[in-house]
């Protein structure tokens, strides 16, 4: 095995305490002699969502010698509510230990800079790798085995159960219901998403008419109607999207292969051959189907005439940038409202509510981008949403917005440029419908629905504005060196049989903070320059590689890809650091 840095790991520390471990709290000692994973991450964040489920094989076949352990770590102020992330880790089925860490201490002990980032400890404690973003699950795996190979000779591997600690069920109709739409019965369809069904509830909104979908479904969101009477399913777990009958209660896979969608794989072609990443909401406009592809901040349609799905709007580049749509910068879209002329979309990383014309051209109508937030009314260009999750039309022409983490309803109307708040007190409102003059908002954190009556006045409110909790990176005016590290992992190799295997995408908020540096290449590492005259700013970092096996007997190794999106807030400053180093994967030097 290669000689590895002793990095002694530093403690475990969060003001919210410890989650799913029966109120028992853990020291690193506690766990000393088993291999430990820490999953840094936050329950807003969508790649997040894809590596607790790229680590549930991983925590079942080494159940009796890793230990992974979630350390949440707040990006928005909701998130930083200690009741909040307990209804998070039921809501995402986190079968580990979470510590909660409100005021990022372990995650600036660890030096993370990204969403996810996985740091795995040894046995004695020590730091063996770090790996940021998506797609490492395969090399963790090939590291626990030669730490258990190592450890278990060395006599230093303990062996048996783990902290975790099941919660007790609670007994609802709906646990965690995500979206709702309002069937031509008069009944409702409910995303039940926690429990992976479709509830149809009759016109109360309470009493449960039919459930389906349990084996098939996995944490399902959105819902449109069809044409043809049926209604369209985001099955964002299972990255497809299927078609459910009322009448008969049969699903059907319209689109993705139930595989998730990488960069590098088909973006069009036959709706049942080409992958989805994460589909959150969906709507019907334009005759076709759209979809919130939230996995890779993109919308994506589906065609019934021809059968095919493409990539609609969207680079894959998370942020807030306008204009076409294959220019255009989402960042996580999550709700989707159709009118004659416009698609309304709720982006919910840049707290923003978007639209897009007929023209195929994007405008934001609300938000600033991914480090502004809170809870203000009036002009749109200085209102503040907060991780909204859901968009309503309403027949004057305005749009109803379930800002989730304000637990608001609030309201943009386009005829005067005005944001207000018609409700306050929803627990994590994700999506509404419109019924005759009233509103149904599904009030997520309260597994039900909520019955307003559209108001005459909006709700005052105090003010509020909020940042990112993460620090500003202090760096060196003029040039600086940016390095994403990556180190393939034991037993395979970049993969170059068919030109690089690394690619790197740089730009900055605002556009002007880099005179040189910006654009895309193969290099992973690459010296930044600054304006002088711009003072502070974000960097964005997209990084990926591809690994394959190193057996020359095997013509046909198995490929990994690993990669990430980083958003950096920068300060420039004399004294400041005059190199970035970003982990992809493996250990800085």
């Amino acid at each position: 095995m290669a000689t590895r840095a002793r990095v002694r790991a530093p403690e475990l520390i969060g003001k919210g305490g410890w989650i799913n471990t029966g109120d028992t709290q853990y020291t690193l000692a506690d766990l000393r002699g088993r291999i430990v994973v820490l999953d840094f991450w936050t329950f807003c964040c969508v790649n997040c969502l894809h590596v607790l489920d790229e680590l549930r094989e991983l925590e079942e076949k080494h159940r009796d010698t890793v230990v992974i352990i979630g350390v949440h770590s707040p990006k928005f102020v909701h998130e930083a509510d200690h009741r909040a992330v307990v209804d998070a880790v039921e809501r995402y089925q986190v079968h580990h230990p979470v510590l909660d860490d409100p005021e990022l201490v372990t995650w600036k002990q660890y030096a993370v800079r990204a969403w996810p980032t996985l740091v795995v400890i040894d046995p004695e404690g020590y730091i063996v790798a770090q790996h940021a973003g998506e797609g490492h699950a395969h090399a963790i795996e090939k590291l626990v085995e030669e730490l258990e190979a190592e450890h278990g000779a060395k006599g230093t591997l303990r062996r048996g159960d783990g902290p975790y600690v099941a919660p007790e069920p609670v007994a609802t109709d709906l646990r965690f219901p995500g979206k709702a739409v309002l069937l031509p019965s008069g009944n409702f369809l409910v995303s039940d998403s926690t429990r992976d069904q479709l509830v149809e509830l009759e016109p109360d909104g309470a009493a449960v008419v039919r459930r389906t979908g349990e084996g098939i479904l996995n944490e399902p969101q959105g819902l449109a109607l069809l044409p043809d009477g049926r209604v369209a399913v985001a099955d964002t777990v299972n990255h497809a999207i299927r078609a459910y009958d009322p009448g008969t209660g049969a699903l059907e896979t319209l689109a993705g292969t139930g595989k998730q969608w990488w960069q590098g794989a088909p973006t069009s072609g036959p709706a049942l051959d080409v992958a989805l990443s994460s589909p959150w909401d969906v709507a019907w406009w334009g005759d076709k189907l759209w979809i919130a592809m939230a996995g890779v901040h993109q919308l994506w349609t589906y065609d019934p005439a021809s059968g095919t799905v493409e990539a609609a709007a969207g680079t894959t580049n998370e942020g807030l940038v306008d204009g076409p749509a294959a220019e255009a910068w989402f960042a996580q879209p999550s709700g989707l409202a159709a009118t004659e002329d416009r698609l309304w979309i709720a982006d919910s990383e840049t707290s923003s509510v978007r639209w897009i014309d007929r023209d195929l051209v994007v405008h934001t109508a609300v938000g600033a981008g991914l480090f502004d937030f809170g809870h203000r009314d009036g002009p749109a260009g200085q209102a503040l949403l907060q991780h909204p999750l859901g968009v309503t039309a309403l027949p004057d022409g305005s749009v109803a917005i379930s800002d989730t983490y304000n637990h608001a309803l609030r309201r943009y109307d386009p005829a005067s440029g005005e944001v207000t708040t018609l409700a306050t007190d929803l627990r994590e409102p994700s999506g509404a419908v419109l019924v005759g003059d009233d509103i149904v908002v599904v009030e997520s954190a309260r597994h039900r629905l909520t019955w307003l009556r559209l108001p005459e006045e909006a709700v005052r409110v105090e003010a509020v504005a909020h940042r990112t909790q993460r620090a500003a990176t202090e760096v060196a005016p003029g040039k600086l060196q940016l390095d994403v590290v990556f180190q393939a992992p034991a037993g395979q190799k970049l993969d170059t049989r068919y030109g690089p295997s690394t690619r790197l995408l740089v730009s900055s908020t605002p556009p002007g903070l880099l005179i040189g540096g910006e654009g895309a290449g193969t290099g992973l590492s690459r010296v930044l320059e600054f304006d002088p005259a711009v003072a502070e700013g974000v960097l964005h970092v997209s990084a990926m590689a591809a690994s394959c096996d190193d057996d020359p007997a095997n013509e046909y190794p198995a490929c990994h890809v690993h990669q990430q999106d980083w958003g950096v807030p920068v300060r420039v400053s004399e004294g400041g650091v005059a190199r970035l180093p970003l982990v992809l994967a493996g250990m800085d030097a």
